[in-house]
């Protein structure tokens, strides 16, 4: 069984690449690291989307997986953004404009098909929220963000620009509705299955992305809105990064907590792991932006901290997917289709 959370492991590869290019501190060598990396997303999208259409399937009912549907736009659009970033000359804008229109095509069409499925189909609880809910509406927000970097070299920008901010109102609403869902099931129902626990990174994806949106699209306002209205973006990039920022941070903590203590009653490697990794990306470019905008020494050093984070994780995780596929237990297992088990309390 072949299912859509692969594409995870594109976007947290991808967002490696992404992260290393953007950081506001570069050494010798790291933009070659990124540029290896990018490729390397590259062909493992290439690889997953042919997979997908030999043996995959569409997963509808399962309430668990069909989340996943949000991976393979964002795929898509992260290695669009590298492609722009790392890629060569004029190739690189024309082929992220197309792997962009893509992403944001189909990242619209799950964004609405998924939470109307999930409305409509019979049988959900109330206690069955996880952090994946946030799968299907957070890629009008990864659109923001790529859509951006593509502004300026389109003829007139303004629409494109104008289209942007609007697919980050979609995506940051639906998120805050969605978080507060999780929240709720968290102090409610506790944690639920261990191999779930890794899903509640998946938080920081909407935050730290939509610090970046904001981010590159108010850099990108100058010279395409008037006067005001640019400058107003620029604050506006400041003025709800920095708060946002804030409470990604306070998330990460949280969720940090919650896996050490599931850890310690056995945390078993599954797909969802590479929710440590894309999610935590989005905040070190998140961060890497405000510290490039405001110049922060603290913001700087912080944003080193949070990209080494991501690659010791983005390390594990790899290396756990590539031995679970020699070992075939990758294949032979739906990892996140399973029923929600209670973690073992601690004391």
């Amino acid at each position: 069984m072949f299912g859509p959370n692969w594409f995870a492991s594109v976007m947290g590869t991808g967002i490696v690449a992404t992260a290393a290019a953007t950081l506001p501190v570069q050494v010798p060598g790291q933009r070659a690291f990124a540029t290896v990396m990018w490729l390397l997303a590259a062909l493992i999208l290439v690889a997953v989307l042919a997979a997908t259409a030999r043996r995959g399937t569409t997963h509808a009912d399962d309430p668990v997986l069909v989340q996943f549907w949000g991976a393979p736009p964002m795929a898509l659009m992260t290695v669009g953004a590298g492609t722009l970033l790392l890629g060569p000359g004029r190739f690189a804008i024309t082929a992220s404009f197309v792997l962009w229109a893509a992403g944001t095509v189909l990242g619209l069409i799950v964004a609405v098909a998924v939470p109307y499925r999930m409305m409509t189909r019979p049988g959900t609880t109330p206690d069955a929220a996880f952090g994946g809910w946030l799968m299907p509406v957070v890629p009008p927000m990864v659109s923001a963000a790529t859509g951006a970097l593509l502004v300026p070299h389109v003829p007139d920008g303004r629409d494109l620009l104008l289209a942007c901010y609007a697919l980050a109102g979609i995506s940051l609403m639906a998120s805050l509705v969605v978080i507060t869902q999780i929240w709720t099931r968290l102090v409610n129902h506790q944690i639920g299955a261990a191999r779930m626990v890794p899903t509640l990174w998946i938080v920081l994806g909407p935050l730290g992305q939509s610090v970046t949106a904001f981010h590159l699209l108010g850099r990108s306002a100058s010279g395409v809105l008037p006067g005001p209205y640019a400058e107003g973006a620029q604050m506006l990039a400041v003025l709800y990064g920095v708060p946002v920022l804030g409470f990604a941070l306070f998330w990460a903590a949280l969720a940090a907590s919650i896996t050490i203590r599931t850890a310690r009653s056995g945390l078993p490697f599954s797909l969802t792991w590479w929710s440590f990794t894309f999610p935590v990306g989005t905040v070190v470019t998140a961060t890497g932006g405000l510290a490039t905008r405001t110049g922060s020494p603290l913001l700087t050093v912080l944003a080193v901290i949070l990209f080494i984070v991501l690659l010791t994780a983005w390390t594990v995780v790899a290396t756990r997917t590539l031995r679970g596929v020699r070992q075939g237990t990758l294949w032979r297992v739906a990892p996140a289709a399973v029923t929600p088990q209670p973690v073992p309390a601690t004391r």
